[in-house]
């Protein structure tokens, strides 16, 4: 069995580090009880080599290995830009 990278798509909401991005990735599910469609947010830090993403991009961000305390997960390729 293929060890396959979990990838994420959300959109850039921080560029203000070096080589860092905050992305807000948000999901929606339906609530067991009261059946209604709930949306919830995390924010993830990403690595990102080239300084290339600006607030506002969507990303797909990739699971790596550790590169600093909160940073799990590098830039993978950006999907569109901010209009």
């Amino acid at each position: 069995m293929a060890n396959r990278k979990v990838t994420k798509t959300g959109i850039v909401v921080s560029d203000k580090m070096d080589k860092t991005i905050v992305v807000k990735v948000e999901r929606q599910y339906k609530h067991p009880l009261y059946k209604k469609i709930v949306r919830k947010h995390k924010k993830f830090k990403a690595h990102d080599e080239k300084n290339e993403c600006n607030i506002g991009d969507m990303v797909l961000i990739q699971e790596s290995r550790p590169i600093s305390r909160d940073k799990k997960w590098v830039l993978n390729k950006i999907i569109e830009r901010r209009k």
